[in-house]
């Protein structure tokens, strides 16, 4: 089956090695998640690969994700990369793959390697293309050069104390679905009081609290976890539906703490 939408949560690997990655892929799929985010900077796509074939669910109905690394953007090594990807993932295509960072200082034209994606694309390695950590202005950029090529996504840091309005809005406008990584906050969540407060009121978790609040934005949030109770809570929160003053007290949280800020960042909006 070919995916029109991104499914409404994914399963992010972001850290997850070995044995632990692979576990946590084939129980995410247990569960019901069909969709699952890696990377090659994460160097854990052959244990995705074996934690899809070992799940037993047709690799038809899962919506897989990858991202090229910023050393791999030259258009001749960008293929070569996302061929090595495949390999690895042991599939003959990703349904998504996303260039991970802006080449630094533009090092490597944004044409040269969008257009390079698009290649891929049509060669037929990849069902769909996006862009990841991309600022309001990459993104204007990047939709000029793709042209009638849709952009999927635009991957970025979105949770409650980085709500990355912006490019949220700026994303929306250009028809660009958001997908967020790191939705908990590496966990911070868990100890905000805001958020202790609304799940003691909604009998979930803070971290529900804050998948729900990133969902009811529109925003894909693709939380990482290895133990399955956590994965199958976090599948949970999609049933919250957060009333108004719920969304507005989350919003009051925002403080711009942005947790991937590597030196190689674009200059954030």
């Amino acid at each position: 089956m070919s995916f029109s939408d991104l499914p409404k949560i994914g399963m992010g690997t972001f850290r997850l090695k070995g044995n632990d990655a692979r576990d946590a892929v084939k129980s995410a799929l247990s569960l019901g998640y069909r969709h699952i985010d890696t990377a090659q900077m994460y160097e854990n796509e052959a244990e995705v690969g074996d934690g899809i074939t070992s799940s037993g669910i047709p690799r038809r109905e899962i919506f897989l994700t990858t991202k090229i690394w910023f050393d791999q953007l030259h258009a001749s090594d960008l293929i070569n990369s996302l061929h090595d990807s495949l390999a690895r993932l042991k599939t003959d295509h990703v349904d998504l793959a996303l260039i991970h960072w802006p080449s630094p200082g533009d090092e490597v034209p944004m044409a040269e390697y969008l257009n390079a994606l698009r290649d891929a694309q049509r060669e037929g390695l990849t069902d769909h293309i996006g862009i990841s950590n991309f600022t309001c202005a990459q993104m204007d950029q990047a939709r000029e050069i793709l042209g009638d090529t849709p952009i999927f996504t635009n991957q970025v840091e979105v949770h409650p104390f980085l709500a990355n309005r912006q490019v949220v809005e700026h994303a929306r406008k250009l028809g660009i679905k958001v997908t967020g990584y790191m939705p908990l906050a590496v966990g911070k969540v868990m100890e905000d009081e805001t958020l202790q407060r609304i799940a003691r009121e909604r009998n979930a978790t803070p971290a529900q609290i804050a998948i729900a609040w990133v969902v009811s934005r529109g925003v894909v949030p693709i939380p990482s976890s290895t133990r399955s109770e956590h994965q199958k809570a976090n599948l949970d929160a999609l049933k919250i539906k957060l009333s108004d003053e719920e969304i507005e007290a989350i919003d009051a949280l925002d403080r711009n703490d942005r947790i991937a800020n590597p030196d190689f960042a674009p200059a954030w909006d």
